[in-house]
């Protein structure tokens, strides 16, 4: 019997009969990993930042004539898809993510979830697991979109740019980490919004930074949007990444991660 105020261990125990009460550690992941993901698709506010708003951008873009861009002898749809998919990979594994574990660490999930069978590297696992397969949701649909409006990928590159795609979930999931594991909720909700708007606008993500302005041209190819946006234009509009936004992508997400690892606070 559990004595009053007292709070059993979350271990994994035994029956009589040997079989164990928590479930195996891959289910705990894959159960945790599906109600992360219907959290997102539930929720009308990431919702809309996941996926209605880059589907929008991606038409808007596409087919608005007044909205001058320079494709480099793409087609505007060839030209614009990439860095759509781009900002979906940014708002899903960075500004949702950041924003829902700001406010389970504040309420105290994380600390809870984190003493539970499930432990800490499970919830991240399951966190992880969640982010990939609403991504993979949003590439479906925007390439289906885009696919409607006449887009016409170079097929050499989409495992390279769905290589890039997890290399960058990695990164900006270890930044959204970073960033809601040090700061309150209500500064995260503000700081990961501007965040976004910034490193869509001036970051080298939608718009290559080689067209951005003044010093944006220079410190653009240098930040993860930047470099995740020119992995993914060189994938899939030349079949190829470039060598430089492959190697800032990397060490962006070396550095966030250890980061991350070294400052998230679960309390």
């Amino acid at each position: 019997m559990t004595q009053p105020g007292v709070t059993q261990p979350a271990v994994t125990a035994a029956r009589p009969d040997g079989e164990q009460l928590a479930a195996p550690p891959w289910r705990r992941v894959r159960s945790q990993a599906a109600f992360e993901t219907r959290m997102i698709l539930r929720n009308g506010e990431q919702l809309l930042v996941t996926m209605i708003l880059p589907t929008l951008l991606l038409i808007a873009l596409a087919k608005t004539p007044v909205i001058e861009m320079n494709t480099l002898g793409a087609s505007r749809i060839e030209f614009v898809t990439p860095g759509i998919l781009t900002l979906a990979v940014m708002s899903t594994s960075f500004t949702s993510q950041a924003i829902a574990t700001s406010f389970d660490r504040r309420n105290g999930v994380l600390r809870l979830l984190g003493t539970t069978p499930l432990g800490r590297g499970g919830l991240l696992a399951g966190k992880v697991l969640a982010v990939l397969t609403v991504e993979l949701v949003q590439t479906i649909v925007l390439s289906g979109v885009a696919l409607a409006l006449g887009w016409s990928p170079d097929l050499a590159g989409i495992l390279p740019a769905a290589g890039v795609i997890v290399l960058g979930t990695a990164a900006f999931t270890s930044l959204a980490l970073l960033i809601a594991g040090v700061l309150r909720s209500e500064a995260v909700l503000a700081v990961a919004n501007l965040l976004l708007v910034l490193l869509t606008v001036a970051g080298g993500s939608v718009v290559p930074a080689a067209q951005l302005p003044g010093p944006l041209a220079h410190i653009a190819p240098l930040l993860p949007s930047g470099a995740l946006g020119e992995a993914m234009r060189g994938a899939l509009i030349h079949g190829s990444i470039p060598l430089g936004a492959a190697v800032v992508l990397l060490a962006w997400t070396a550095a966030l991660g250890l980061a991350a690892r070294k400052f998230f606070r679960w309390a």
